[in-house]
């Protein structure tokens, strides 16, 4: 027996509402990691031990979270079989979720080393990577206000972003290798900043990630491992 026109409706509503609740999940996820990047990112620069322990011990939440939201994508596929941009909705949400979980990790990671060197009186070189820092925070910030608001220019200016980062953390590297062959007792510190930097870089790369999924969702296109200028071309062809 098919089933009657109001019954189709109603089962509609209930599959967008399901949409919606998801996307909200998103973005709840994403303040969290915002939260947590910005905490451990204060908490080294200003060796605020209390800080970093803070964002060290709550990494569970923002795992708990991509479980949750990783088991809503599967009982929606399975239960509401999605099509279109649907579909592409739940996948993007699937990558999305993942990439915020690495910055979760990454933030860890720079909690982490915020209590190792809190004590160390060298860890005022921890302020050359301040900008760093902001500059990505700024990126992430972007990235889910680009997602919430399905706002490609917005994305694509992210992606620009990537490699500004890409060329800063470049920039500290070759200072940083000059420190440790001016005065040898810096070698240990520096190393520490090495692996913040590292882990700053990798957050700008998520928060591309974030910013290709949402392209792919609103227009349909893969656009990862693509150049910039094809990017953009194919964005304003669409």
């Amino acid at each position: 027996m098919e089933e009657s026109k109001e019954t189709q409706n109603h089962i509609s509503q209930r599959f967008n509402a399901e949409l919606r609740a998801l996307h909200h999940q998103v973005l709840g996820m994403g303040g969290l990691v915002e939260e947590q990047l910005s905490n451990a990112i204060v908490a080294l620069i200003n060796q605020n031990e209390q800080l970093a322990r803070r964002v060290y011990t709550s990494d569970y939440k923002v795992n708990a979270l991509e479980v949750l939201i990783d088991d809503e994508c599967t009982r929606i596929l399975v239960r509401r079989q999605p099509t279109a941009s649907d579909l592409r909705l739940v996948m993007s949400v699937i990558k999305i979720i993942n990439d915020l979980e690495r910055i979760g990790d990454e933030s860890e990671r720079i909690a982490r080393m915020a209590l190792q060197v809190h004590s160390d009186p060298k860890a005022r070189f921890f302020s050359l990577i301040q900008h760093l820092g902001e500059h990505v925070q700024q990126m992430v910030h972007d990235a889910l206000d680009s997602f919430a608001r399905l706002d490609v220019d917005t994305a694509l200016q992210v992606i620009r972003e990537d490699r500004k980062v890409n060329e800063e953390y470049e920039s500290i590297i070759r200072q940083l290798i000059t420190y440790m062959m001016d005065d040898s007792r810096t070698i240990p510190t520096v190393i520490n900043i090495l692996w913040v930097a590292r882990s700053l870089e990798r957050i700008g790369d998520h928060a591309r990630n974030v910013c290709e999924y949402l392209i792919y969702y609103v227009k349909g296109q893969d656009i990862r491992h693509t150049s910039m200028q094809n990017i953009e071309e194919q964005a304003k062809s669409s």
